[in-house]
């Protein structure tokens, strides 16, 4: 097992080398790790197919469930599924991408069982966690980091090439793992960002609120116009139905993708709206019209619209009847 500084010098020189000998056609066959991974999930296998592409071989994956196993064949063909000690033993990379709850448990019985040996980089993919999680395994020898990918992974083929738009949160517990844990992202095609160990619940509530919370909201929305629409339409009109992709959702996505992009490029300025603009007579309606088709969409509506109207610094009248002080 080579030490932290020279798998350090490995990451880090094995893109550049293959750069500078591209032009003269010499292949010095970079660097590579051997690369271990716990759970075949949709992180864990599309981050395994990214470290492959990037030249480091995933040998083993530890896959229990049948759709797990399924999914380590299609992603990883080489690699072999493989009891978890087993994995841990050979892995000069440890990914752990199992969800949240899991980990600590996992983590602990990998430091009782001895498999993990000094010098693993070991790597967990959960957003909740920094290195702290990893610490039965830093104990023993390991190098800790934390590598989250900022992206939402549907276990298709998407995936992958999604990660080249990715942000990964990564937290290390010193200046070499942060070293390594920016040049594996890099070679996955992302794009690092440090996050500091207190820091990693803020992070991860944020990223849940806008992007869990969004489907809610956009899910709600569909639902009501699903109602606003219902009975007959225009002559060739599609139907309205409770399947995905109809003409609620057609109806609302060039909307709500504009107001998505003009969030993230005009900050503040992209609010609009009835809410924005403190028409209470308008809010009111709304608030009636939902109620009369499901109480806790209005609920929704209501608690959306108090935050709106708080950030818009708008008509106090409206914020009392969002508040229900009218």
């Amino acid at each position: 097992m080579r030490d932290w500084n020279d798998i350090e010098r490995t990451v880090l020189t094995s893109r550049s080398v293959t750069s500078d000998n591209a032009a003269s056609g010499f292949d010095p066959a970079p660097a590579r790790l051997t690369v271990g991974i716990v759970s075949a999930g949709r992180v864990g296998s599309a981050l395994g197919a990214a470290l492959e592409r990037a030249g480091h071989i995933v040998f083993g994956v530890a896959a229990i469930s049948d759709a797990s196993k399924h999914r380590a064949r299609l992603r990883l063909p080489d690699s072999e599924i493989l009891p978890i000690e087993e994995v841990a033993a050979r892995s000069e990379l440890l990914l752990l991408a199992v969800p949240d709850s899991e980990l600590a448990g996992l983590v602990r019985g990998l430091a009782s069982s001895g498999a993990v040996r000094p010098g693993t980089i070991v790597v967990h993919t959960s957003g909740a966690n920094g290195v702290g999680v990893l610490a039965p395994l830093a104990e023993i020898g390991a190098l800790p980091l934390a590598i989250h990918p900022a992206m939402t992974f549907t276990g298709h083929d998407e995936d992958v090439s999604r990660l080249g738009n990715a942000c990964f949160g990564i937290t290390a517990a010193d200046d070499i793992g942060y070293a390594i844990a920016q040049s594996l992202v890099i070679e996955m095609g992302g794009e690092p960002v440090r996050v500091s160990e207190e820091n990693r619940a803020l992070y991860h509530a944020a990223l849940a609120h806008g992007s869990n919370h969004l489907v809610t909201v956009v899910l709600d929305a569909v639902e009501a116009l699903r109602e606003a629409l219902s009975g007959p339409g225009l002559l060739g009109q599609q139907i309205v139905d409770d399947q995905p992709n109809g003409l609620a959702e057609r109806l609302l996505a060039p909307l709500a993708s504009a107001a998505l992009d003009n969030a993230l490029r005009r900050g503040q300025s992209a609010l609009t709206g009835p809410v924005a603009r403190g028409d209470a007579e308008a809010v009111a309606a709304h608030l009636a019209a939902l109620e009369a088709t499901d109480e806790r969409l209005a609920a929704g509506y209501r608690a959306m619209s108090l935050r709106t109207a708080e950030r818009a610094k708008t008509n106090p009248a409206l914020i009392e009847l969002l508040e229900g002080r009218r």
